[in-house]
């Protein structure tokens, strides 16, 4: 399943392993600044509507 990589299979895995990490990251900043902007809209919202 897995090509031989010989003497760089430790390189190749951190590579990896860092990319893997970095993408999870973006992730989750980009899940938790919607989850931020959503709130912050809904309060605005409720303020034009209440007041």
């Amino acid at each position: 399943m897995m090509p031989d990589l010989g003497k760089y299979a430790g390189d190749v895995l951190m590579a990896y392993g860092v990319t893997l990490l970095l993408l999870a990251l973006l992730i989750w900043r980009s899940l938790a600044r919607s989850a931020k902007m959503k709130r912050l809209l809904k309060e605005a919202e409720e303020r034009r509507n209440h007041g």
